[in-house]
């Protein structure tokens, strides 16, 4: 990863892509994931667009690796110049309030270069799933701690509310499915998704802004832009699937702007109302 990340930005980007062809023919399993989440999200295309798309997210995530490795191996600074932003100020007077600000991000392909680059403009904390390998582990902790304040184990939930209760910001992904436990059901691209309660319980917990976070990369494969959101406004309320559907519903629309980018390799909807059959 390291060598990876130094060379050429041209180069990297037909790495990654070759990466993903190549993962695309031959992972099987993920692509018939990947083939179930486009389906279900996106009737609306023909089966030619759909396996179109289906290829473009495979190629999109190939590159997200490449990313990685520029992430946690080069400088921020390395790439200041390639990316763009749009609506600072929204995140900045979250943040002057003083009460912790939890930025809502994506599960895009350049998540990790997204927390790097994010370090050029405001510091923030960020919580992660520790990696099941300790040596890989390691590796990924002390690179995303150079850009991060605090990397907080997505269990640790006194730790987020410990952090922002001392103002700081944390970015915090809600898109994936933690089982029922931990969700209620609410609507994502027109089904049924088990949607995390935490995103609300934090935000009544601790009194932080809810500020949303779009980061992605744009058509070029050389560029990258930002955009923070205005704070969500009467969140939370006393409305649990209301609340989890605010948050789907901007989930949606980063999404719908560049959908290959999107981790459509996981069982977003592994987990199903009582009584319905699953998906994969």
């Amino acid at each position: 990863m390291y060598v990876v990340a130094w060379f050429p930005w041209r180069l990297n980007i037909a790495i990654g892509s070759g990466i993903g062809r190549l993962a695309w023919r031959f992972a099987k399993r993920r692509r018939h994931i990947t083939d179930v989440n486009i389906a279900l999200c996106f009737p609306e295309k023909s089966a030619a667009e759909q396996r179109q798309l289906v290829k473009q997210t495979f190629i999109a995530n190939g590159i997200g690796l490449v990313e990685t490795a520029v992430a946690w191996c080069r400088s921020p600074e390395d790439f200041r110049h390639r990316v763009a932003c749009i609506g600072e100020e929204n995140l900045a007077r979250a943040q002057a309030q003083g009460k912790g600000v939890l930025i809502i991000g994506v599960h895009f392909s350049p998540l990790d270069l997204g927390g790097a680059l994010h370090s050029l403009f405001f510091t923030s904390d960020a919580v992660y799933r520790p990696h099941n390998n300790p040596l890989f582990d390691r590796f990924m902790t002390r690179a995303r701690s150079r850009v991060f304040g605090q990397m907080i184990d997505r269990h640790d939930l006194r730790g987020v509310i410990r952090r922002l209760k001392a103002g700081h910001s944390v970015w915090y992904s809600p898109d994936q499915d933690f089982g029922r436990d931990a969700s209620v059901f609410a609507p994502f691209f027109g089904q049924q998704a088990a949607t995390v309660r935490l995103t609300a319980k934090i935000a009544r917990m601790t009194g932080a802004q809810v500020v949303p976070l779009i980061f992605y990369r744009n058509p070029d494969d050389r560029t990258y832009t930002y955009e923070w959101l205005p704070a969500l406004e009467n969140y939370p309320s006393n409305d649990e699937v209301a609340d989890a559907t605010r948050v789907n519903e901007f989930i949606e629309q980063a999404i719908r702007r560049h959908p290959e980018q999107y981790l459509w390799l996981h069982r977003r909807f592994k987990t199903r109302p009582e009584g319905e059959p699953g998906f994969y």
